[in-house]
């Protein structure tokens, strides 16, 4: 028998949804050929979608408990609005990460400014699972700007921290677990070594090909699950750039469950959430009125081990 020389563990192609306007999330994460990896346990790429005048992102007021939101725009913007208070405008680069914690209620839309004329919108949402002793933390908003994350660059290749520590670069991100999530571009032929710095790390390609050498080449759109501490090269295929998102971290610390919005170690602090977002015990997002309703959802929770 052929000895087994994958670099990989498992690849993963996202279904896509339909959220109307013919605005496409594709989900990466969670799926049933891998539920996690390292602490994201919810991967969305939104778009890239074009909006005509008068038209525009509306994620109304909905809640979260036990997770962290990592939103990161290729194109566009979002204005987004929560229930600590604030109230920011991401565009390309920047991060905004929102730690929900005991429970935090927040909207994503396109403001009315942005609506007066044409406008795109092109990224990635992820969702990072909290540890046990931080996931009743007080919740809170911080939005980072482009300029402040390290960037590695040479040879084709560049890199930019947006969360975590990797290639030896930390990002000013207020993480409570160790984790890294990485944009890296590459120019077709160029290369770039992907240490095994965590037990659990993925690339998922955004744009482009990726040639993985011996186990091939993969288009945009593809979830790439990497074998526990195993190191790859990366390399541009094709005749475009391509550009890659790296994720991952340590393990979680004990199976976490998920509900619609909600992330827990705890099926019962779930049913908690349900019930308090049902009777509108959440705090409310200033100057929002609307909110999106609990679905009646069948069934348990998720457990992911």
């Amino acid at each position: 028998m052929e000895p087994d020389l994958s670099a990989l563990e498992t690849v993963v192609v996202p279904r896509t949804r339909d959220l109307g306007d013919n605005f496409e999330v594709r989900r990466a994460l969670p799926t049933t050929r891998k539920r996690m990896v390292g602490p994201f346990v919810f991967l969305d790429q939104m778009g890239p979608h074009g909006f005509e005048a008068g038209h525009g992102l509306d994620v109304r007021p909905h809640p979260h408990i036990g997770l962290a939101t990592v939103t990161y725009l290729l194109d566009g913007e979002i204005e987004h609005r929560d229930s600590v208070g604030s109230v920011q405008i991401i565009r390309p680069g920047a991060v905004n990460w929102m730690t929900a914690g005991s429970g935090i209620v927040h909207s994503e839309r396109t403001n009315l400014q942005t609506r007066q004329h044409p406008s795109s919108l092109f990224g990635l949402q992820c969702w990072v699972a909290l540890p046990k002793k931080y996931e009743e933390v007080a919740p809170s908003f911080a939005h980072i700007a482009a300029e402040a994350l390290p960037v590695i660059q040479g040879d084709g290749a560049s890199a930019v921290i947006v969360a975590g520590d990797f290639f030896g670069k930390k990002a000013p991100v207020p993480t409570l677990s160790d984790l890294f999530y990485v944009d890296v571009r590459l120019e077709p032929g160029a290369r770039l070594d992907m240490p095994a710095d965590y037990p659990e790390q993925a690339v998922y390609v955004v744009e482009g090909s990726l040639d993985l050498g011996r186990d091939g080449i993969f288009e945009a759109g593809q979830l790439l699950v990497l074998k526990p501490d195993t190191a790859v090269t990366l390399r541009g295929g094709g005749l475009a750039p391509t550009r890659l998102m790296l994720l991952g971290g340590e393990p979680m610390d004990g199976a976490r469950y998920l509900m619609w919005n909600f992330v827990s170690s705890s099926p019962d602090r779930l049913e908690q959430a349900k019930e308090d977002w049902r009777e509108q015990r959440f705090a409310r997002v200033p100057g929002e009125s609307e909110f999106i309703p609990m679905p009646d959802l069948p069934g348990k929770p998720v457990g992911y081990p």
